[in-house]
């Protein structure tokens, strides 16, 4: 079943961007390919992270940032041109929605087979991009963190390609419910339950359990 589409592919290698007291690498200024991609394990061809601590590897190796975002923000901030990838998706997709998606999905995306791991927390070098510091809480709070994929099966994308979503996981909890569960905006124990057995990655669980023992 068509469950949306690929509005943009972007990609970036690392930058140096001059900042108070210094430098940062960050690779946060994407811009949209043409043509067909190379969708592999780790990341999209042409695009490189910057700081693998916190950045890449298999279960961040696509993140993707719905387009019907946009006007959200253009309204939270009207003082600045938002056009994708302003946030620094890889994908900037059509149709797909925080609540709808839950951890452990499937999603076929052109010939490349994704696989649901977290939502994204927000760090330092999103405000570097807006060139405002309180977009990093205002984004948190927001309740759109966007969603990362690890990748099943390699294979090729291209804006305007179909995304299918190939299976669901039973019992599953949205990546909507795991945000607002870590932010303590949602005290269910069986949300909780789901969001711990789901195959959600990164430091997420570890302070839902934190949460859980308080």
């Amino acid at each position: 079943m068509n469950f949306g589409s690929v509005v943009s592919v972007n990609v970036a290698t690392p930058t140096e961007i001059a900042v108070d007291g210094g430098t940062v690498l960050t690779s946060i200024f994407k811009a949209p390919v043409e043509g067909r991609v190379a969708v592999r394990r780790n990341n999209i061809a042409g695009d490189e992270q910057s700081d693998l601590t916190v950045h890449g590897g298999p279960h961040k190796a696509v993140y993707c940032y719905p387009e019907e975002h946009y006007s959200f923000w253009r309204e939270q901030v009207p003082d600045m041109r938002l056009v994708p990838p302003m946030f620094g998706e890889n994908l900037t997709t059509r149709g797909l929605s925080e609540e709808e998606i839950n951890i452990g999905d499937q999603l076929r995306v052109g010939s490349a087979l994704l696989q649901v791991t977290q939502p994204r927390m927000p760090c330092y070098k999103l405000g570097i991009r807006f060139g405002r510091v309180d977009i990093v809480k205002r984004f948190w709070v927001s309740g759109r963190p966007g969603i990362y994929f690890s990748v099943i099966e390699e294979g090729e994308v291209a804006a305007g390609d179909p995304i299918e979503r190939i299976s669901s996981a039973k019992d599953g909890i949205s990546v909507a419910d795991v945000v607002a569960l870590f932010r303590g905006k949602k005290k269910s124990p069986d949300l909780l339950e789901r969001a711990l057995r789901a195959p959600l990655f990164g430091g997420w669980k570890e302070g839902l359990r934190e949460r859980r023992s308080s």
